[in-house]
């Protein structure tokens, strides 16, 4: 069964959906979105919306783990989290499920905004094509963290 993700805006709960092994090859351009400090989807461009399927009201409000896909390691996301809190940039291959179930491989840079005192604000992130042979690399290695989680929550 999918999991539930609550919009904080609407209230609404938005199941998401099982995986389907199906790729939708990303053709370009940037996909953006802007959160919250707690990962909440405050801005979500057009490109961003039409490859996750998920209307702009589904989104904003929402948190961003809304189109993760259970392949990606929990770990990769501590990291990335310890990162991007620090105050620093972080990017990476991240594989992304749509409204559908169907993947999307993205190559994702994320960055904090500061505000005037130098606190972070929130985060903006960016996703573009990603390069082949590095997707294919770092998709082998989030198998085998994923493995390592499974033995490790037995």
């Amino acid at each position: 069964m999918g999991q539930i993700i609550k919009n904080i805006i609407t209230n609404e709960e938005i199941k998401k959906p099982e995986p389907v092994d199906e790729e939708i090859p990303f053709d370009g351009g940037v996909m953006i979105t802007e959160t919250d400090k707690a990962g909440i989807i405050t801005y979500a461009n057009r490109k961003f919306r039409s490859m996750t399927g998920y209307t702009k009201e589904e989104l904003i409000g929402s948190p961003h783990s809304i189109n993760r896909h259970p392949d990606m390691p929990k770990s990769a996301f501590k990291t990335m989290w310890e990162t991007i809190k620090s105050g620093d940039y972080w990017d990476g291959i991240v594989k992304n499920m749509n409204k559908n179930g169907k993947y999307y491989l993205v190559h994702v840079w994320i960055k904090p905004k500061f505000n005037d005192k130098n606190e972070i604000l929130g985060y903006i992130a960016g996703r573009t094509i990603p390069n082949k042979d590095t997707t294919k690399e770092m998709l082998k290695i989030y198998k085998d963290l994923r493995e390592e989680e499974k033995k490790e929550s037995l």
